[in-house]
């Protein structure tokens, strides 16, 4: 023991002394029955009292392994970042407008390939643009589409399964027997030629899903097999991925749609909609009926003869008898008021022995300037 701790146990009260006995003694005790006095662990602590992490802990919270390389998609941090896509706004109107779609691309492609063509609808989610790019199954046809009157674009992905199931059914393959599959080699002009006119109905079917909700015409841009010259929007933007399987017989495959959330921006409001013609805050019924009772309240007008101005003092001076002279002529117009706005303007004359105005004018009413 140092000078400083025996001048610090002088100072000490007998009460104070015998605490520390007491706690000097059980933990003895506690260390003597092989119990365990605090847990042990390998970070240190810091003078406030609060665990600091050692290097392996940190690694292992930031996806590192033991050989140092990295593993971020089972690591937390990576998981509460990708967490944030699951959770994004819901658009309930998009599941009536892909539901549209598998019935008129049914019967779209039933026309277009004279078979028996059976699309399904497999899920409708939320990814980001990049993660999709890269989990593309290659080969694989990448058409990019352009909504007019959004001004923005979508991506629509056919597998190479379909492509062949198509360039098979077109060109008179036999029924019930699968296409057969030439892979490592790019695809030749008659296949993609083949391959655009499916697409090309299939947009023109997007385009009527979309026409009870808003009117918007989708055409093809160009058409990639590869990826990276398919770019439409940044790697973390947020999209709708609707897959949707395309049954033909013993053949078929898969068709995505992918649209940004950019590109449904213009339509936000209305993709939000429970269902078809939602109003947001309005009755029609009860804005009908009150638009019919207005119509027929009744309302006060006052033809204005004529305004003076008189000082107070003149009109306190008035007797019975006084006159009061009005500038207006008889070839000037009366103004018509409702309460204190004026709504009309006429010339004055007489009818059946009364005085008349005959409208002639409507005064708009004053805008009112802000504060």
């Amino acid at each position: 023991m140092s000078e400083t701790d025996a001048d610090k146990l002088k100072d000490m009260s007998e009460e104070e002394k015998a605490m520390m006995a007491e706690w000097e003694a059980t933990a003895g005790e506690g260390a003597s029955s092989g119990g365990e006095a605090m847990p042990a662990f390998d970070g240190d602590v810091d003078n406030s009292g609060a665990r600091i992490l050692n290097q392996e802990e940190i690694d292992s919270l930031l996806g590192f392994d033991d050989a140092g390389s990295y593993s971020g998609e089972k690591s937390g941090v990576m998981a509460l970042i990708n967490s944030a896509m699951v959770n994004y706004e819901r658009l309930p109107m998009l599941d009536i407008v892909f539901d549209r779609l598998v019935r008129l691309m049914s019967t779209s492609l039933r026309n277009l390939t004279s078979d028996n063509v059976e699309v399904s609808l497999d899920q409708v989610s939320t990814v980001r643009f990049g993660d999709y790019m890269n989990s593309i199954p290659l080969p694989a046809m990448l058409s990019v589409f352009k909504a007019e009157e959004w001004d923005n674009n979508g991506l629509l992905v056919t597998d190479s399964a379909l492509i062949y199931s198509i360039v098979d059914v077109l060109l008179g393959g036999r029924k019930g027997t699968p296409a057969i599959r030439v892979e490592g080699r790019p695809y030749t002009t008659i296949e993609t030629k083949l391959v655009e006119k499916m697409v090309e109905v299939t947009l023109s079917d997007l385009s009527s899903a979309f026409d009870p909700l808003s009117p918007v015409g989708f055409n093809l841009d160009r058409m990639e097999t590869n990826p990276r010259f398919a770019t439409i929007s940044q790697s973390g933007s947020a999209c709708v991925l609707a897959r949707l399987r395309v049954d033909m017989g013993d053949r078929g495959g898969r068709v995505e749609v992918l649209i940004p959330y950019a590109t449904l921006e213009p339509v936000r409001e209305l993709l939000l909609q429970m269902f078809m013609g939602e109003k947001f805050g309005r009755d029609s019924i009860w804005e009908s009926h009150l638009t019919h009772e207005l119509h027929k309240t009744d309302v006060q007008l006052q033809a204005v003869l004529g305004e003076v101005t008189i000082p107070l003092g003149e009109m306190l001076a008035w007797k019975p008898g006084s006159r009061v002279m009005f500038p207006t002529r008889t070839s000037d117009e009366l103004e018509l008021r409702c309460g204190y706005f004026p709504m009309f303007k006429g010339p004055v004359g007489q009818k059946q022995g009364n005085i008349a105005v005959r409208i002639e004018m409507y005064i708009p009413p004053e805008k009112e300037e802000d504060e």
